[in-house]
């Protein structure tokens, strides 16, 4: 039940997003299951009845894909018998609610560990316990050219942590590109590596790093505190970023990272922007963040999209047409995370529902994320695409040329433009060298025609289509 629940959660979780989970629910607790009927309890009516007309429908799904014997989720106001966070990245109720925690990183080959406990405690409260995600692992990174190289940095830190040249590694990239990912990866790695000899890793997020240190100050026990966190054989801090403004977190961590350095000790750490981006940061802390290794994630690529996404459906056993993969690496572009879990809506709504995966049902099922998603196509731009495909000068959109090596693209471009946005016919043919309103008329009456009666032409407009929406 911990572990089909900690699934849930985390699906969840990838689905709406980090802010939104933590707003609205991460308070969530799992209450006794009875047949077929799931209880799940929130600490306030306000929270229960918006979880209960926001996510209840997509609760209902997610456990009924874990367990089909599942027909139903009741949310109510109460406190649930089963931990808040997800059984993946949850430390034990002893520690913070919070996801991250230490690390003490250890595998017992060839069952993965999701919480493992150590003698050592932190200010007496908090036991050390492994945080880290199962599915993030190397195996299951995909590569591509926007990522191959921080993943063959990780790799190397994984394999010989605190060589030289590598430390810090300092990984960079926006939202939803591998990061955490590939941190986790790092820490799974070193513990399957090490065996049974402990390694002691320290993964947490700069936030939580920031609170522990605050609470061993109210509690009087930094000493604890510092001895504590430079035991470790490894230090992995997330979003170092929300360290900017804090001057004594930042002072705390300064000390700690060059102490670890020092006794020959591996630090890994993500963040948003590069070191030298990083302003706010004291400028010895972002000198000796530079100093190691620094390897950024860029946006994905329509290729990468498409490899993660075969490589997702594959995993999950299920059988996704083409078709629907190259429509999500096109409208979903901007965040990995997302793009998964449009991918999980759509596998579970078919296995709920029984329904075959279509492009149309995948266009309804997703309807929400394809809206956020969309963007203002403008005509300038169909115009250079369209140019660009029949290797044609820009100006030929608006020229008088009738040749139908012209005459086709510019007819092509203006039924895009037409299909594509809002403008009025009038001010389509304005945009095209002042035509007629009719011209426009019959030039995307013409190219609906040939795409009716020309696989290979409609196949080449889909395209371009596909390209400008993606």
């Amino acid at each position: 039940m911990t572990s089909q629940w900690g699934r849930v959660r985390s699906r969840l979780q990838t689905e709406v997003g980090e802010a939104e989970y933590r707003a609205w629910l991460r308070q969530m607790t799992l209450g006794p299951i009875e047949g077929d009927e799931v209880t799940v309890h929130l600490p306030t009516r306000f929270l229960r009845d918006w979880v209960r007309s926001h996510y209840g429908e997509r609760l209902n799904a997610l456990w009924h894909s874990e367990d089909p014997g599942i027909r139903r989720v009741d949310i109510r106001v109460g406190r649930g018998l089963v931990a808040d966070g997800p059984a993946e990245s949850l430390a034990p109720p002893a520690a913070s609610d919070d996801a991250e925690s230490f690390a003490a990183a250890s595998a017992t080959p060839p069952v993965r560990s999701h919480v493992t406990r150590a003698e050592e405690r932190m200010d007496g409260r908090d036991t050390l316990a492994v945080t880290l995600e199962p599915r993030f692992t190397f195996d299951r990174f995909v590569v591509g050219k926007p990522n191959e190289f921080a993943y063959a940095c990780a790799r190397r830190v994984a394999e010989r942590p605190a060589c030289t040249g590598f430390n810090p590694l300092f990984l960079y990239g926006g939202v939803g590109l591998g990061k955490t990912h590939l941190m986790h990866a790092i820490a799974w790695e070193i513990a399957d590596i090490s065996g049974k000899s402990r390694a002691m890793v320290a993964y947490m997020s700069a936030e939580r790093f920031m609170y522990r240190f605050i609470a061993a100050i109210r509690s009087q026990s930094t000493i604890e505190f510092k001895e504590q966190l430079r035991s470790v054989g490894v230090l992995m801090v997330d979003d170092l970023q929300f360290l900017i403004g804090k001057d004594n977190t930042q002072e705390e961590f300064f000390h700690t990272f060059n102490a670890l350095v020092d006794a020959g000790k591996q630090i890994v750490v993500s963040a948003d922007k590069s070191p030298s981006d990083l302003s706010g940061l004291e400028d010895r802390l972002r000198t000796r963040l530079g100093c190691g290794m620094v390897a950024d994630l860029h946006a994905t690529t329509y290729e990468l999209r498409i490899s993660i996404l075969e490589a997702k459906a594959a995993a999950a056993a299920v059988s996704v047409p083409p078709k629907v993969l190259e429509f999500l690496a096109h409208r979903i572009t901007s965040n990995v995370r997302e793009l998964e879990g449009a991918l999980n809506r759509l596998i579970a709504h078919a296995n709920l529902f029984g329904r075959e995966i279509t492009l149309e049902t995948s266009q309804e099922v997703l309807h929400d994320i394809l809206r956020a998603h969309d963007r203002r196509i403008t005509i300038e731009e169909i115009q250079r695409k369209v140019a660009e495909h029949w290797g044609l000068r820009l100006t030929d959109m608006a020229s008088s040329r009738r040749a139908r090596a012209v005459a086709r693209p510019r007819q092509v471009a203006m039924y895009l433009a037409k299909q594509l946005t809002s403008r009025s016919l009038p001010e389509i043919g304005r945009r095209f060298g002042n035509r007629d309103h009719t011209t426009v008329m019959h030039a995307v009456a013409r190219v609906g025609e040939l795409i009716a009666r020309d696989a290979a032409f409609g196949e080449e407009v889909e395209t371009l289509r596909r390209m400008l929406e993606g």
